[in-house]
This record gives structure tokens, sequence and C-alpha cells, in this order.
């Protein structure tokens, strides 16, 4: 299980430089969580894309639903203090954070490609692009375990 912040959502659903190890993700860990934050920073994020004219409204309706199903009885709430606290000790937003504490509250991993988490949080971000997919892969292979669930995840159509 990782935790997975709203951009690496984009990363798997919008092609750009980080699709492939996004994709890469979820095949070799396809149990992602978030914080129920999520859909809002997500919507926003097609907002952006609908504005700048890059997809359509029917587009941006469909992979915020395509997203939705990849998370679907994966989202949690997080707790206040643990928010606020993370954010007294940090620069980080309150938002950010919410993918934080989501991650030190199940034990978990928080994949992202925010600077200002990788740096604030060593020992609780890792990076997308810093080969997690593939030492998970390496993991995998060495125990002879295969992760067949993530053939039926969704992802993004190109």
């Amino acid at each position: 299980m990782i935790v997975v912040d709203s951009n690496v959502l984009a990363y798997l659903y919008l092609p750009g430089e980080y699709t492939t190890a996004a994709e890469e993700l979820l095949e070799q860990d396809p149990d992602w969580v978030a914080p129920a934050l999520w859909r809002s920073e997500f919507r926003n994020i097609l907002a952006g894309y609908m504005r700048r004219k890059a997809i359509s409204f029917e587009q941006a309706n469909h992979l915020q639903r395509e997203a939705e199903s990849l998370l679907e009885g994966s989202e949690f709430e997080v707790d206040s203090l643990t928010v606020l606290e993370l954010v007294r000790d940090s620069d980080c937003s309150a938002y950010d954070c919410e993918f934080v504490a989501l991650a030190m509250k199940l034990d978990a991993k928080l994949v992202t490609m925010d600077r200002k988490l990788l740096r604030a949080f060593p020992n609780r971000a890792i990076a997308l692009s810093g080969g997690y997919a593939r030492s998970k892969a390496r993991d995998r292979l060495a125990s002879g375990v295969v992760a067949p669930e993530a053939q039926n995840k969704r992802r993004h159509p190109h």
C-alpha cells in the first residue's frame, strides 16, 4: 500500500513527463490510497486543463470518474491535529500535510514529486521518479510475487 498525492494521479491520467513512471508504479503496487482531499485537488487540476482547452468538459468528467474508480474504498479522513502539527514543523501546506498524515497513519510511503514534501519528510515521502516502482518490481520478482490485480486497475486512455 502506498499513499499517492493528487499530482501522481494526474500523471497517471494526463499524459506527460511522469506518466510512464506513474503507470509502472500502478503495475508494481496497485494498492493506492489517498486522503479524501484528493478529489478536490484532482478536480482543480482538471479545471486547469479545461481552461487551457487541453481537455474537454466530457474528458474531464470521464477522467474524474476513472480516478474515483481507481481509489474507490481507498480514501481516508485524517486527523486535524496531526495535519496542523506537520504544518507547524514544516513549510508545507495543510493540503500537502494531509497526504503525509495519512502515510503516517497507515505506516506507508507517500509517493510524490513535490519537492517541499520530499525535503520536509525524507523518511516518509519518496519521489515517483526515484525508482520506487523499479525497486518494488525487483522485490516482487525476487519473492516470486506477481501483481495480477494491477491488470484490472484502470488507467488513462491514450
